[in-house]
């Protein structure tokens, strides 16, 4: 009788584990399948938006009547910020794309600066339609390639995760399509930049660099250790080390692991060791602290990273986890370009996610100028139905990517909290945004 009744309990084990085994399994192909969809249709995306970029760049150049030149522009602008959010959706982070980054990026630079400007005072110089010809020629090049690659990814069924991994582990990356196809991309952006930059529209190129790191280059033991302080000492055989791609703006080393239920990634400049990206994914379990408890957790964490001054600006909770932006502040003026993102687990405080990117792109001495209006004269600009609740002093990059210092005014309406940015000098509205679900920490009266 024994005996029977050890095998049933022991056939309903194993049959418990097939079905988990089973249930675990499909969970993640269905995350695998999300993931890959999203490549497609990011790519996808991307291919079709180079075509119509080429099409508008195509029609503006036929334009002779100022008044269809702004809208055009406008489109360009929205098209190519389109384009660089797909671009940024592929996994590319390990290969150097910033070349074509940065052409879509001064493409809609110079046609938002262009669309916004008086035409009729300012009309279009030789110089600029020289370049938009040069344009015109270098999109449909790289509208070309993308198609091809298009061409060979429905063709033969190719997969995105196959070139995230290929990117990951450096292996066979020579032999994937999609990573040849892109890599051509790059090559013929870059031989243009080179050979063609005296006649770009704008010719700034100044898409924003990390510049604000110091010390000595790191090794791949260095890292593993930085990387550790936030993984919580995953064991060496857990975690995969990759170095950036040959010729990135930044060189850098991503740690990974995966360990069960637990996985995470970290991206650290080889140049001093500072972490840029971290994400740790793992389950979160009941909040025991507070969103304002997990924001000093966070505001704890920066120090430790010898970025003092930072000040929380926005705070929002999303289920059991907390998520912050951090600003720099110097003499009372918040640098809303040095900015810093934290995702924080109310379970235990712990930071798991962080993107610094922002902070290290922008971050440098600045010296602010005094305000040409008083604050009384700046909130006579606000909207006379806001009960405002707070206000500082904040620089901000307006719509022309330029720093302008302004009056920040936080205020509720209708059961709503906005923040208004007023140009300390010229009193016009620069921005407005609207808040959702923020825990605002209110630290003085008006």
């Amino acid at each position: 009788m024994f005996r029977w009744i050890t095998i049933v309990v022991l056939a309903l084990a194993l049959t418990g584990v097939g079905v988990w085994g089973y249930k675990e399994n499909q969970d993640k192909n269905a995350v695998l399948i999300q993931a890959e969809n999203n490549y497609q249709r990011s790519f996808h995306e991307l291919t079709y938006l180079m075509d119509l970029l080429n099409d508008k760049i195509g029609t503006v150049l036929a334009i002779n009547s100022k008044e269809q030149l702004s809208p055009e522009l406008a489109e360009i602008w929205r098209i190519t910020s389109e384009a660089n959010a797909d671009v940024g959706q592929l996994p590319l982070t390990l290969m150097p794309f910033n070349k074509t980054e940065e052409f879509l990026y001064d493409i809609g630079d110079f046609a938002y600066k262009t669309a916004v400007r008086d035409l009729d005072q300012e009309p279009l110089s030789d110089k600029e339609i020289k370049g938009l010809r040069e344009l015109y020629k270098q999109s449909g090049e790289i509208k070309k390639e993308l198609r091809k690659v298009q061409n060979t990814v429905l063709q033969d069924n190719l997969r995105w995760m196959d070139v995230e991994l290929a990117l990951a582990t450096n292996e066979n990356t020579e032999d994937n399509t999609i990573i040849n196809g892109f890599k051509t991309v790059e090559k013929s952006v870059t031989g243009y930049s080179e050979n063609e930059s005296t006649n770009f529209p704008g010719g700034s190129h100044d898409l924003k660099k990390i510049n604000h790191l110091d010390g000595e280059d790191i090794g791949k033991d260095e890292a593993i250790d930085i990387a550790n302080k936030w993984f919580e000492k995953q064991s060496a055989s857990d975690l995969v080390v990759t170095k950036s791609g040959k010729g990135a703006d930044v060189p850098t080393i991503t740690v990974s692991f995966e360990n069960g239920d637990k996985s995470g990634y970290m991206d650290i400049s080889k140049q001093g060791g500072h972490p840029l990206n971290v994400m740790i994914n793992r389950p979160v379990k009941e909040s025991k602290i507070s969103l304002y408890e997990g924001g000093e957790k966070g505001k704890e964490r920066l120090e430790k990273l010898d970025l003092p001054d930072m000040e929380m600006v926005q705070s929002s909770q999303y289920e059991n986890t907390g998520v912050y932006t951090f600003v720099y502040s110097e003499d009372e003026v918040r640098m809303y370009p040095d900015a810093i993102q934290l995702k924080v687990a109310l379970d235990d405080g712990q930071v798991l996610n962080m993107s610094a990117l922002d902070y290290f792109a922008s971050h440098h001495e600045r010296d602010v100028p005094k305000p040409s209006i008083s604050e009384e004269e700046a909130r006579k600009q606000v909207n006379p139905g806001l009960d405002i609740q707070q206000h500082h002093l904040a620089v901000i990059e307006n719509n022309a990517k330029e720093e302008v210092l302004c009056y920040e005014f936080l205020g509720t309406m209708d059961n709503e909290t906005y923040k208004i940015f007023i140009n300390a000098e010229t009193g016009k509205e620069e921005d407005i945004e609207k808040l959702k679900k923020a825990e605002m920490i209110f630290g003085d009266t008006v």
